[in-house]
């Protein structure tokens, strides 16, 4: 969502909450603040009865179960609390976000506020048609989601030969001609001309990724559901040319935090049938083991050996919807990933 229709949204759901209350409302766009993930929207300050009321702003068009993990990382590591402003927050996310403590105002007048004595909960009302729900740029979609994954993995790549990145992100060349303009669009690519692409606002983009991945492209990748041996993965190593773990296992084995209930392996379809023999792992719709089809095209071992990158093992635990996770993911995110989106 561009920055102009960022205000839009928050100055129209301003306008509809002052219907029901009188608010004095300020709100400070360039307050440089900083949290797990992104740099925060804006510094708002409310006057409501007398009461003044201090918060970061994450503005939002529509909130997913990942937006909320986001959110409730940040919960109570900074100075203000969080107002999340939303297009429109449906009934059922309305509860979820009461039930974690997430304070909320929408474009269609649902709100949660939640500062004492100040107590708000409105649910139910219906969204306006002004602010449609925009159609999701290519860029966010599969295939731009594996050239995306591989640009944040592999630092200079959007500064190769096209083909060159196609080789690298196995997208048909075509395809990675049109994810480079549009990402020049969006502001996450900057043209230098003679000297070539520079990839910026990383820490923006990052979280764009893994907000859409669960939705886009994670679902397209299921090779099956699988039960094993109870605890047949715990001293288990993965040929990285053949498997790698993800998720929470993978979290696990970089944290020493997590205790795995899900066990996420990325693999190819080649591999399958031999991976599941070897760790005697049979079929079961709710089993505990998932196996994912490996998205990037296989190179040599990493840093991490069987384990995916930290941005996908980030991922795959803000897919979980668990905030059990959250507290992991935000170790991830802190020792391993910083460093790779800071901003030279």
């Amino acid at each position: 969502m561009e920055k102009i229709k960022e205000n839009e949204l928050l100055k129209l759901a301003l306008e509809v909450f002052r219907k029901d209350l009188p608010v004095q409302v300020e709100f400070d766009e360039t307050e440089p603040v900083y949290d797990i993930g992104r740099r925060v929207d804006c510094l708002l300050r409310m006057v409501i009865h007398g009461k003044e009321i201090r918060y970061y702003v994450e503005v939002k068009a529509n909130v997913t179960k990942t937006d909320k993990l986001l959110v409730m990382m940040r919960k109570g590591r900074f100075e203000h609390p969080f107002l999340l402003v939303a297009r429109y927050i449906n009934g059922q996310m309305a509860e979820q976000l009461k039930q974690d403590g997430i304070e909320f105002i929408d474009t269609a007048g649902n709100a949660f506020i939640n500062q004492p004595p100040l107590y708000i909960f409105v649910k139910g009302n219906k969204p306006t048609d002004i602010f449609k729900v925009p159609p999701i740029k290519r860029a966010f979609k599969p295939a731009g989601l594996r050239t995306i994954y591989s640009f944040l993995c592999k630092p200079g790549l959007e500064n190769k030969r096209y083909r060159e990145i196609a080789g690298v992100t196995d997208v048909a060349l075509g395809t990675v001609d049109w994810i480079m303009k549009e990402l020049k669009e969006l502001g996450f690519i900057l043209d230098m001309g003679k000297r070539g692409n520079r990839l910026i606002q990383k820490e923006k983009l990052l979280q764009r990724w893994v907000t859409a991945y669960p939705e886009q492209l994670r679902p397209k990748l299921t090779l099956g559901r699988f039960r094993g041996e109870y605890g047949w993965w715990q001293q288990k190593t993965l040929d990285p040319f053949k498997g790698q773990w993800g998720g929470e296992v993978a979290a696990a084995k970089l944290t020493q935090y997590l205790q795995p209930q899900i066990i996420t392996i990325y693999t190819t379809p080649q591999q399958l049938n031999q991976l599941l023999i070897e760790n005697k792992l049979k079929r079961d719709q709710i089993g505990d083991v998932e196996i994912l089809e490996k998205f990037w095209k296989p190179a040599e071992p990493w840093t991490y050996k069987d384990v995916v990158h930290p941005i996908l093992i980030y991922a795959d635990l803000l897919a979980t919807g668990n905030e059990r996770n959250i507290e992991t993911a935000r170790i991830i995110y802190e020792q391993y990933i910083i460093q790779l989106i800071r901003e030279d």
